[in-house]
C-alpha cells in the first residue's frame, strides 16, 4: 500500500511538472533555429541598372514650376525638434532599452543569496541472500524515505541547510523488532569558509560589478541623448540654412529675369545691342542650376530631419515640407576657457565612465587578492533522531530530543604554486594602471575638444561679421550696376556678375549664421551639456513581458 502511495506521488509530481513546462510560448519569444544558405553570404549580387527603370511620366514640369509648388507644410521650433526626437527617435529607442535589461542584470545578481526549497524522493526493493546457521535465507526489504528542506546561501560565503528526512523501511528478517519502522531525522547544517570565499565583500563581489556596469548603462543612455539631441540641433540648422539658399536661389532667378525684362527695354527703345538680350537669358538659364542645386540639398536636409525626429506623418518619402521657424541669435559670447574645462571634466560623462571602470578594477583586485588564500572550510551539523513502529511513535521520539547527534568539521586545500590565482591578481592591478592612463588620455581629449570649440565659436563669429558687411557691399555694387547699365555704361554680363556676387554673398552669410549656431551647439557638446534652457530627463523604457 505504501509502494503504491509513493508511485502515485512521483506520477502525480510528474505530471505537475510535465504541464507547467507546457504553457503556450510567446510567439515573439518563441525557440527557432535559423539556416543560412551558403550563398547568401558569399555571392555578391550585381546591380542591373535596367531592372530598376520605370517609364517617365508623360509631362515633367520644369525645375521652377516645381519649386513653385505648394506642398504641404509644417512649422517646428528648435524645442520642438528636441522633443519628437527625445520622444521619437530610433537610436534612442534602441539605447533606452539598455538600462532596463542591466536592472535586470543587477537583479539576477542580488538573487543569488535566494533561499531554496529542496525535496528528495527514494524508494529500493531488495532481496539478499543472508547466511543463518540453519540455510542461506533470503532478506527482503522494502525501502521508502522522503526529505526536504531549505538551503540558504549567507553572503559571508557560508550556506545553511535546515532539513526533515523521513523513512520507512519493511522486511522480511526475523530479527527485526519493528516491521515495518519509521525513521525521522531533522536537522540543521552550516558551512563557512574562513579564507577564500570568505566575507561579505568577496561575496558581493559580483553584485558590485553588475550595479557598476548598470550605472555606466546609465551614463551610456545619457550621452546617446546628449548626441541625439546636438544632432538634432546641427540637423535643425543645416535645414534652416538650406531652406534660406532655395530663397536665395529663387531670388537670384528673380533678379535674372528682372535683368532680362530690363535688357529687352533698353533694346527696344534702341539703347542697347540686341546681344544684351543673350546675355540676360543666359543669366537666366544660369540661374535655374542654382535652383536646382538648392532644393536638391533642401530635401537631403528635409529627410536627413525627418529621420532624426521619426513621427507618424513625417516619413522620409512623404511630401510634407518641414519649415525651422526658429530664428538664429547671433551675439558674441567672450568665454572663460578654464572654467568651461572644469565644467566639461565634471559633466562629461566619459569621466564618470573611467571613475566607474576604476571602481570596478579596486572590487576585481580585492576579489583576486581574496582568490589567493588558501581554502579553509568549518562544517558544523546537528541532528535529532526519531525511530518507531509507527510514524507518531518516530515523531513523538523526535519531538523528545532523546538522540541528539552533532558533527564537527573542518577542511584545508592549499593550491601548491597558486600560479592561476596569482596571475589573475596581476592582470586585475595592470588593468587598473590601464585604466588610469586611459583616463589622463580622456582627460586631454575633452580639453582639447573644448579649446577646439571656443576657436570654432570665435572664428564663425568673425565670419558672421564679414559676411554680413560682404553683403552689404555687393547688394550696394549689384544696385550700382544696374544705375550703370541704365545709363548704357555696363553690359548685362556686368549685372549678371554683381548679382552673382550678391547671392553668393547671401549664401555665404546664411551658412556663417548655421555654422555659428553648430559652434555654440558643438560648444555645449564638448562640456557634457546641451545648449537651451530647459534641462532634459529621461527615462529607461520598460517594455509589458508576458
Amino acid at each position: 500500500m505504501k509502494k503504491r502511495h509513493l508511485l502515485i506521488g512521483l506520477l502525480l509530481l510528474s505530471v505537475v511538472l510535465w504541464l507547467s513546462g507546457c504553457r503556450q510560448p510567446d510567439p515573439d519569444t518563441a525557440f527557432y533555429k535559423m539556416n543560412v544558405p551558403p550563398e547568401k553570404a558569399r555571392t555578391i549580387e550585381t546591380f542591373e541598372l535596367e531592372q530598376y527603370r520605370t517609364e517617365p511620366q508623360p509631362a515633367t514640369p520644369s525645375v521652377l514650376e516645381l519649386s513653385e509648388e505648394n506642398p504641404e507644410k509644417i512649422d517646428l521650433a528648435l524645442d520642438q525638434c528636441r522633443a519628437l526626437a527625445l520622444e521619437n527617435n530610433l537610436d534612442l529607442k534602441v539605447q533606452l532599452m539598455a538600462p532596463t535589461i542591466s536592472q535586470e542584470s543587477v537583479n539576477a545578481e542580488r538573487a543569488k543569496f535566494e533561499a531554496s526549497f529542496f525535496t528528495d524522493l527514494t524508494y529500493s526493493k531488495s532481496d539478499q541472500p543472508t547466511a543463518t546457521t540453519l540455510d542461506i535465507s533470503g532478506s527482503k526489504t522494502d525501502y521508502s524515505m522522503t526529505d526536504f528542506g531549505v538551503d540558504i546561501p549567507l553572503q559571508t560565503g557560508g550556506n545553511i541547510r535546515f532539513n526533515l528526512a523521513e523513512s520507512r523501511t519493511k522486511t522480511n528478517s526475523n530479527y527485526s523488532i519493528f516491521n515495518p519502522s519509521y525513521s525521522n531525522d531533522t536537522s540543521m547544517s552550516i558551512s563557512q569558509p574562513l579564507l577564500r570565499n570568505a566575507g561579505v565583500r568577496t561575496n558581493t563581489h559580483s553584485i558590485r560589478i553588475a550595479e557598476y556596469e548598470k550605472y555606466r548603462t546609465d551614463i551610456a543612455t545619457k550621452m546617446e541623448v546628449i548626441r541625439v539631441l546636438a544632432a538634432m540641433d546641427r540637423v535643425y540648422w543645416r535645414l534652416y540654412a538650406a531652406s534660406k539658399q532655395v530663397q536665395v536661389s529663387k531670388q537670384r532667378y528673380e533678379l535674372a529675369k528682372a535683368q532680362l525684362e530690363r535688357a529687352q527695354r533698353f533694346v527696344d527703345a534702341g539703347q542697347h545691342a540686341q546681344i544684351e538680350i543673350n546675355r540676360a537669358e543666359a543669366g537666366l538659364a544660369e540661374s535655374l542650376e542654382f535652383i536646382i542645386t538648392a532644393e536638391n540639398e533642401m530635401r537631403d536636409r528635409q529627410r536627413e530631419t525627418k529621420q532624426t525626429l521619426n513621427k507618424s506623418g513625417l516619413e522620409m518619402r512623404g511630401t510634407t515640407v518641414i519649415t525651422p521657424v526658429t530664428e538664429p541669435n547671433p551675439v558674441h559670447y567672450t568665454f572663460d576657457a578654464d572654467r568651461l574645462i572644469k565644467q566639461a571634466f565634471e559633466n562629461r560623462m566619459e569621466m564618470l565612465d573611467y571613475e566607474l571602470r576604476l571602481a570596478e578594477h579596486i572590487s576585481e583586485i580585492d576579489f583576486r587578492r581574496n582568490q589567493t588564500l588558501p581554502l579553509v572550510t568549518l562544517n558544523y551539523q546537528y541532528n535529532v533522531n526519531g525511530l518507531g513502529p509507527t510514524r507518531s511513535d518516530a515523531y513523538d521520539l523526535l519531538m523528545d530530543h532523546r538522540f541528539v547527534d552533532h558533527y564537527m568539521g573542518a577542511s584545508l586545500q592549499i593550491p601548491l604554486g597558486n600560479q592561476a590565482a596569482k596571475s589573475n591578481l596581476r592582470g586585475a592591478v595592470y588593468s587598473r594602471m590601464q585604466t588610469i592612463a586611459s583616463k589622463e588620455r580622456q582627460q586631454s581629449t575633452i580639453e582639447v575638444e573644448v579649446l577646439n570649440a571656443l576657436d570654432q565659436v570665435e572664428s564663425n563669429w568673425l565670419r558672421v561679421l564679414a559676411a554680413r558687411q560682404n553683403t552689404i557691399l555687393q547688394e550696394r555694387l549689384y544696385q550700382a550696376e544696374i544705375r550703370q547699365f541704365e545709363n548704357g555704361l555696363t553690359t548685362s554680363t556686368d549685372v549678371l556678375e554683381a548679382q552673382t556676387n550678391f547671392a553668393n554673398a547671401q549664401s555665404t552669410e546664411i551658412n556663417a549664421l548655421a555654422e555659428y549656431q553648430i559652434a555654440l551647439v558643438d560648444l555645449a557638446y564638448a562640456t557634457g551639456t546641451l545648449l537651451g534652457a530647459a534641462q532634459v530627463d529621461w527615462e529607461p523604457a520598460a517594455p509589458p513581458t508576458k
